[in-house]
């Protein structure tokens, strides 16, 4: 059994999916956004927006999104914002949870550096 290699996607099936969209509506989704899924799939959803949704039950970076649907990034960013315009998902990108005291210090970085070569 071959693979199929990202090359060799049709690129009416990309056109099809996208609904001949080339950019999201949101420009909020990079490749390591977390996503997770606020709801189930609905009949006669599209295909390809039902697995995002049961991808999504547990949180979901694009990229992993990308890789699990077969797809480029940029189709599944079009399709996470169909998802959100629905709201059945929500998404946030990982340092945007950090409160800007939580990040070490770079003399508390140095302090570390020192005990690991103490060991």
């Amino acid at each position: 059994m071959t693979r199929r290699l990202l090359d060799d996607e049709n690129p009416d099936r990309l056109y099809i999916v996208t609904g001949g969209r080339t950019r999201p509506a949101d420009e909020g989704f990079d490749s390591v956004t977390l996503v997770v899924a606020e709801g189930e799939p609905t009949p006669g959803m599209q295909s390809e927006h039902a697995t995002i949704l049961r991808l999504g039950r547990r949180p979901i970076s694009v990229v992993e999104l990308s890789a699990e649907l077969r797809l480029p990034v940029s189709v599944v960013r079009i399709l996470l914002g169909d998802l959100q315009a629905m709201g059945k998902i929500t998404a946030r990108h990982p340092t945007t949870r950090r409160d800007p005291s939580e990040i070490p210090t770079p003399d508390f970085l140095k302090q570390v550096l020192v005990g690991l070569r103490n060991i």
